[in-house]
C-alpha cells in the first residue's frame, strides 16, 4: 500500500494526516507493506524517515511522471492520495493528474477540502480525480452531500470515513495543568497552524468580559505559524494578534506557543484544556484534524458553525455560535465555567462519540476499502521505468540577508536602491558600509545558523571601504565615493565620521577576525584625534558608543578615555543648556537619530561610574519614549518632513527605519543597565514599527526579498529598499535577537 501525501517533518496537517493513516494501516496490518511518496514544497527536501519511499517536487510536474513509473515498477497495490488543492503544482493542484493518469493500480482519494463553489480549474481538477480514482474517501456526511451534489458522484463511489485520532482516556485536566504553570486556572485552548482564516482575534476580542467574570481563565494560543504564510509574510498575522492582547488588556491572561509540538507534547497540552475553541471564519471547512483530536478527547468545545463542527458537535456535544460574533463566545465559555454539571457532561458525551474516531477504528475502515477496490480492479502493472531516483521565543523574523548581498559589490554596499534594484547612479557612502560592517559584527557574534564565511566575505569587503576612506593626510573619513570609485569630497561630514569611529570600535570588540580586529584597532586610533573638536552632537553620539566598544576591548586606552570624557561633557552641557521641564531635550528641535544622544549618555554614564550623566540619557529617552507613541500604543518616530521643534509642529511623516533602530538599540542598553523590564517592552514596540504595527499597519520589512522599505508615507511604505533603511532592520533584529539569547562579548 502507497501513500501519497505531505509527510513529516514537513510542518502542515496533511503530513501529519499521512504520517498517521500510514502508520494506523501499518499496525492493522502487520503483514503488508506501507510505504509513502512525499510532495516537497522546497528543492532541498526533507529529513524524512525511512517509511517515504520515494518524493516529488511539488512545481516540477516531471517529477510525477517519474513518481507513478516507480509506483508502476514497484507493482503497489493500492495508492492512498491525500488530496488540497494547495499542496500539488499546477493550476488548481492540476500535475496531480499528470500521475494519476500513468498509475497502474486501483487509488482511492481522501478528500480534506470539498469546495461547494469550484471555479472552472478547480472543478475540471475534481471531476478528473473522480473519474480516476475507483473510490473517495470523505471525513464528514456533509462531504458526501457536496460530491453528489455538485460533483455528481455517484453514491457507490463514496465513502464516510472520520478523521482519525488519538485514543486518549478521558482525564480530568486539573492534573495535567501544573507542567504548564496553570494549575488553578480554566483553560481555553486553540491549537494547529496559525492562519488568518483561524479567526482567533475574535476568541481574543471575547476575553475582556470572560475574564472579568473569571479572572482565573487564561487562553493558550498553540502551534507555529504557517509556513506559506510566513514565507510570505513574516509573522505579521501572529504579531497583530499579540498586538490585540495588548490593546484588549487581556495580554496576561494569553499565552501564544509559537511552536509545531509533538504529538506526545499536544496531548498533553489538550489534558490540561478546559474548553477548546475553534472560531474559524469559513462554513465551508470540512474536516478539521484538531477538532476531531480534541473531541474525541472529550473536551467541551465551542465553536463556529463550519461543516464538521455542525455535524459532530449535535446532542450536547458541544456548543456553536455564529461567526464574527465576540459576544457569543463569551456567552458560551462562560455558560461552561458557571455550570460545570454541563462542563464534566459535554466532555463525557464528546468522548464517547470520539471512540469511534480512534485511528485502529478508522484504519480498519481504510483497510476495508483497500481490500474491496483491490479485488474490483486488477491491472498489469507497467515495468517501464523513467529513471525515478530518491532524494531533506518571541516572533522574531529569520534573517534574510538576500537583499544586503545583493546590494553589495567588491567594492561596499550601495547606498540607493530602486524598489529592489541597486541604484548605481548615487555609488556608495562610508555612513552605510560602517553601517553594513556593524551589522557583520552583530551576526559574527550570533554565529550558528550562518555561513561564517558569507558574513566574513562581507565584513571584510565594507571594513576595506573603511580603510580606504580615512585620508591618512588628514585624518578624516571621505563620504561619498561614485561607482566608478571616486572619491567625491575630500573629507566628509561629522557625522560619518562618527559613524565610522563606531564601526571600527565594534570591529575592535567584535570581530572574529584577528586581522579584522588589528585593522580596526589602526583606523581608530589614527581617526580619533579630531572628536573633541566636533561640533556635532550626532558626531559626538556615535563616537561615543564607538570609544565605548573600544574600551570593552581595551579598557586602559588613555587616548579613548579623554576622548569620552569631552564628548561626555559636551553633550552634559547641550543638555543642561536646553533642557526644561516640559522640553527635557539637548537642542531646541529633536530631528533625526535622536536616541543615540541618549544611548551615548547612558553606556558613557554607567562604564564611567557617574550616576548622574546614566541619569540623563534615562531622563531623555523616557521622554523620546512618551512622545513617540501614537494613541493606540504603537511607535511612532519623529517624521523627517519637519521633525519636532519646541514649542511648534511636530511631523508624523515621513517615519524613517533609522529612528526605529536607535530607539531599540537606546531601549535595550537601557534594559541592560537597568534591568527594569520597561525598556525591553518599549524596543520590542519599535521593533514592531518594522513589522506593521504602525500609523497604517503595514510592514516596512519585506520577507521576500529581506529588504525593508525607506520609510513610512502618509498613505503607503517607500518601497526602495536602500541600504540604510535595510541595514537599521538588520541591526535592530540582530539586537533584539541577541537581547534575547545573550552571548559574552570577545575581549
Amino acid at each position: 500500500m502507497a501513500f501519497l501525501g505531505d509527510y513529516v517533518p514537513r510542518q502542515c496537517g496533511i503530513a501529519t494526516f499521512t504520517r498517521d493513516l500510514c502508520e494506523a494501516v501499518s499496525a492493522a496490518a502487520p503483514d503488508s507493506e506501507c510505504y509513502v511518496g512525499a510532495v516537497n514544497d522546497r528543492v532541498e527536501s526533507y529529513d524524512y524517515p525511512p517509511r517515504v519511499r520515494f518524493e516529488l517536487l511539488e512545481k516540477d510536474i516531471d517529477s510525477y511522471r517519474r513518481a507513478a513509473d516507480f509506483l508502476n515498477f514497484n507493482n503497489a497495490d493500492v495508492l492512498c492520495v491525500q488530496h488540497e488543492f494547495g499542496i500539488y503544482g499546477g493550476a488548481a493542484g492540476s500535475h496531480l493528474l499528470a500521475l494519476l493518469k500513468e498509475v497502474r493500480m486501483p487509488v482511492v482519494t481522501t478528500l480534506h477540502t470539498l469546495l461547494q463553489d469550484p471555479n472552472e480549474a478547480q472543478r475540471k481538477v475534481m471531476n478528473e480525480i473522480s473519474q480516476r480514482s475507483e473510490r473517495l474517501v470523505v471525513m464528514a456526511r456533509k462531504g458526501a452531500e457536496i460530491l453528489r451534489e455538485v460533483y455528481a458522484v455517484p453514491e457507490a463511489k463514496i465513502d464516510i470515513i472520520p478523521h482519525g485520532i488519538p485514543d486518549v482516556p478521558l482525564l480530568d485536566s486539573s492534573a495535567a495543568k501544573a507542567q504548564f504553570g496553570v494549575e488553578g486556572r480554566k483553560v481555553l485552548l486553540t491549537f494547529g497552524l496559525i492562519g488568518p482564516g483561524k479567526g482567533i482575534e475574535h476568541a481574543i476580542q471575547s476575553l475582556p468580559k470572560i475574564i472579568q467574570r473569571h479572572p482565573e481563565v487564561v487562553y493558550i494560543i498553540l502551534g507555529a505559524t504557517h509556513p506559506h504564510l510566513l514565507a510570505n509574510e513574516g509573522e505579521r498575522y501572529r504579531l497583530s494578534l499579540e498586538w490585540l492582547t495588548e490593546e484588549q488588556g487581556v495580554k496576561d491572561h494569553v499565552i501564544f506557543d509559537n511552536r509545531y509540538v509533538s504529538p506526545e507534547d499536544l496531548k498533553e497540552f489538550i489534558s490540561a484544556t478546559d474548553i477548546y475553541l475553534t472560531p474559524y471564519l469559513n462554513r465551508g471547512q470540512i474536516t478539521s484534524g484538531t477538532l476531531a483530536q480534541v473531541f474525541g478527547a472529550g473536551r467541551a468545545v465551542v465553536s463556529t458553525p463550519y461543516h464538521h463542527a455542525e455535524e459532530i458537535l449535535t446532542e450536547g456535544r458541544g456548543i456553536l455560535v455564529p461567526f464574527g460574533k465576540p459576544a457569543e463566545i463569551t456567552a458560551a465559555v462562560c455558560e461552561y465555567l458557571e455550570r460545570p454539571g454541563l462542563l464534566e457532561s459535554t466532555q463525557e458525551a464528546a468522548w464517547q462519540a470520539g471512540r469511534e474516531m480512534v485511528w485502529p477504528a478508522v484504519a480498519r475502515q481504510y483497510l476495508d476499502t483497500f481490500r474491496q477496490v483491490s479485488s474490483e480492479h486488477r491491472a498489469p502493472a507497467r515495468t517501464a521505468f523513467a529513471g525515478w531516483t530518491s532524494g531533506n521565543k518571541q516572533g522574531l523574523p529569520t534573517a534574510k540577508l538576500d537583499h544586503l548581498i545583493r546590494m553589495t559589490d567588491s567594492t561596499g554596499i550601495f547606498q540607493h536602491a530602486l524598489c529592489t534594484v541597486p541604484d548605481f547612479l548615487h555609488g556608495y557612502c562610508t555612513d552605510d558600509n560602517a553601517r553594513a560592517f556593524i551589522l557583520c559584527c552583530l551576526l559574527d557574534d550570533l554565529g550558528g545558523h550562518r555561513p561564517g564565511e558569507l558574513i566574513n566575505g562581507l565584513s571584510t569587503t565594507y571594513l576595506a571601504f573603511l580603510a580606504s576612506a580615512l585620508n591618512r593626510d588628514t585624518g578624516g573619513f571621505r563620504n561619498f565615493m561614485s561607482f566608478d570609485r571616486r572619491w567625491l569630497e575630500p573629507e566628509g561630514s561629522e557625522d560619518s565620521h562618527g559613524r565610522a569611529l563606531w564601526a571600527l570600535g565594534t570591529g575592535v570588540a567584535h570581530s572574529h577576525h584577528t586581522g579584522q580586529r588589528n585593522l580596526c584597532a589602526r583606523l581608530f586610533d589614527s581617526a580619533l584625534g579630531r572628536v573633541s573638536a566636533f561640533t556635532s552632537p550626532r558626531a559626538w553620539a556615535f563616537s561615543l558608543l564607538g570609544i565605548h566598544e573600544m574600551l570593552r576591548a581595551f579598557p586602559e586606552n588613555a587616548a579613548a578615555i579623554a576622548a569620552r570624557d569631552v564628548l561626555t561633557q559636551d553633550l552634559v552641557r547641550l543638555w543642561k543648556n536646553c533642557a526644561t521641564p516640559d522640553w527635557p531635550w539637548f537642542e531646541p528641535g529633536a530631528t533625526y537619530d535622536n536616541a543615540r544622544l541618549c544611548q551615548a549618555l547612558l553606556v558613557s554614564g554607567h562604564a564611567m561610574n557617574q550616576p548622574a550623566v546614566r541619569d540623563i540619557g534615562l531622563e531623555s529617552l523616557r521622554w523620546l519614549v512618551s512622545i513617540q507613541k501614537t494613541p493606540t500604543g504603537c511607535f511612532r518616530p519623529i517624521g523627517s518632513n519637519g521633525f519636532c521643534i519646541r514649542d511648534g509642529a511636530r511631523a508624523h511623516f515621513d517615519q524613517q527605519p533609522v529612528e526605529a533602530q536607535a530607539m531599540i538599540s537606546a531601549c535595550l542598553s537601557a534594559y541592560h543597565i537597568t534591568r527594569d523590564p520597561v525598556w525591553s517592552r518599549e524596543a520590542s514596540r519599535a521593533f514592531d514599527w518594522f513589522l506593521g504595527r504602525n500609523d497604517l499597519a503595514m510592514p516596512l520589512y519585506d520577507p521576500i526579498t529581506g529588504g525593508c522599505g525607506d520609510g513610512l508615507h502618509p498613505d503607503r511604505v517607500n518601497e526602495n529598499q536602500g541600504a540604510e533603511s535595510t541595514l537599521a532592520f538588520h541591526i535592530a533584529l540582530a539586537e533584539m535577537t541577541f537581547a534575547q539569547h545573550p552571548i559574552p562579548a570577545r575581549a
